[in-house]
């Protein structure tokens, strides 16, 4: 696999000239935007008055790329804490009902594959108004599921449709900005989409005091009626028809190997789904460890969730405003994975009995702490992957994608191997998930290499 260290003054040379294009093609994609969101003129200096409808659009983008990346925590953690009520609802045993976790997780990963090259051919919009529309379908029909059968299935069928948002949003902030400004972005996109799993199971909890499970889709299809709606009348295309891919499946799949023979890109990809895969340990197996194994109820669970979150929220913004540009993205992003391993081991060693018989609180705040490192490690691994892309990022964002929820699949059943008495299996799932990442970042992406590299190289701002 080629190396990226390789003459690299030659390199920066060469980008220069296709860094100022790229420039000037992201302002004449975002200026449609800039003109809709512009006020009416008034008596004002011009500078001002310019430098607000820029904000007003960059504001505008955000949210609604905030939304769309908020769709997914949303559709998973506001069903977390009726995973015993569907268990018993259901007459189906815990492994079984996690699986409805693993169905939307999997169709996720495979959506991407499909929609990814499908936005780079055919733009961003058209892709993702046809995903969410088959969403809002398949999370009405999970309402009314009779057996657990039929609510796997139609889980999946949720997962492939919302991956549209997921892959398509990442394309669309490599359509907009790159290098730091990108990586900002990211931890941006972060503190939106992170708010969605704060307030997830907050919503889930209370839905479950008036109502039974059925009513947590029921919220969660008119969710995504409103975010279709707000697609469809503010998010503007940012692929012009001159930068598509004109080929078929093989020009997406000669793309796609062409992307993996990149030894760095695969070695972020691959540590960045390691570590996602950790996090959803933690979310697969945490309902049933702290409501069941420490007897905890739904609310306070949803409550140590959402702690957990903005945890995961606040480390993401301080990498975003504080750490972007003052260190490189790769010290950033081994510190978190070194922090995720530690907890991790601390976990492994509380829950196993080393230390005895140990309460809720020891535990939670490992859990705190390894949530919270996340946030320097996902904004991190997405970043320096998609910084390696220029002319497919739909492609590039679909294996990312992809790759995080196919190994977030694998680790959901495994933490529930042992039954629903021990915390066990889920601390070993996330141990060598982080140590994987841990190696995989180092073996792979090789950050000494990278120093002084144009990918990598920080800049104050």
């Amino acid at each position: 696999m080629p190396d990226s260290g390789v003459s690299r003054a030659q390199q920066e040379q060469q980008e220069r000239p296709e860094q100022s294009e790229r420039h000037e093609q992201r302002e004449r994609r975002i200026q449609p935007v800039r003109q809709e969101h512009r006020q009416e003129p008034i008596p004002a200096a011009p500078g001002p008055s310019a430098t607000d409808a820029a904000r007003r659009a960059g504001i505008l983008v955000t949210l609604v790329l905030g939304g769309l990346t908020a769709l997914p925590p949303l559709s998973m953690d506001m069903y977390l804490p009726a995973l015993p009520a569907v268990t018993d609802s259901l007459h189906a045993p815990a492994a079984t009902v996690q699986l409805t976790l693993t169905a939307c997780l999997t169709g996720m990963a495979l959506g991407q594959l499909v929609v990814g090259p499908m936005s780079d051919r055919w733009g961003r919009r058209k892709p993702l108004l046809l995903g969410m529309i088959i969403y809002v379908v398949a999370t009405a029909i999970c309402a009314f599921a009779p057996s657990a059968e039929l609510l796997i299935g139609f889980r999946l069928l949720q997962g492939l449709a919302g991956a549209a948002g997921i892959v398509i949003s990442r394309a669309v902030v490599r359509d907009l900005y790159d290098g730091m400004e990108m990586a900002r972005f990211f931890s941006t996109l972060m503190l939106i989409s992170g708010v969605a799993p704060v307030i997830a199971p907050v919503i889930g909890g209370q839905v479950l005091r008036f109502t039974d499970w059925r009513g947590i889709f029921v919220v969660l299809t008119v969710v995504g009626v409103l975010l279709t709606l707000i697609v469809w009348k503010w998010l503007h295309e940012t692929l012009p028809e001159e930068e598509r891919h004109t080929g078929g499946i093989g020009e997406a799949l000669r793309t796609m190997r062409g992307l993996l023979a990149d030894r760095v890109f695969t070695g972020y990809m691959i540590a960045g789904s390691l570590a996602f895969a950790a996090l959803f340990a933690y979310v697969s197996a945490s309902p049933f460890v702290v409501q069941e194994i420490y007897g905890a109820s739904p609310q306070t669970f949803s409550l140590l969730f959402g702690i957990n979150s903005i945890g995961l929220i606040t480390v993401g913004q301080i990498n975003g405003k504080v750490l972007v540009g003052r260190i490189s993205l790769d010290k950033a992003l081994g510190l978190g994975l070194a922090v995720i391993s530690l907890a991790a081991v601390a976990l492994l060693l509380m829950t196993s009995g080393v230390f005895g018989d140990v309460g809720l609180l020891p535990v939670a705040s490992g859990l705190f702490v390894l949530m919270s490192a996340m946030g320097l490690a996902m904004p991190n691994t997405n970043a320096q992957a998609l910084m390696r892309t220029k002319h497919a990022a739909g492609s590039a964002s679909a294996l990312l994608g992809t790759t995080s929820f196919l190994v977030g699949a694998i680790a959901s059943p495994l933490v529930g191997i042992a039954g629903e008495q021990t915390a066990v299996p889920m601390a070993v799932v996330q141990v060598v998930c982080a140590l994987s990442a841990v190696a995989c970042f180092l073996g792979l992406c090789r950050p000494w290499q990278n120093r002084g590299g144009p990918q990598d190289q920080p800049t104050r701002g």
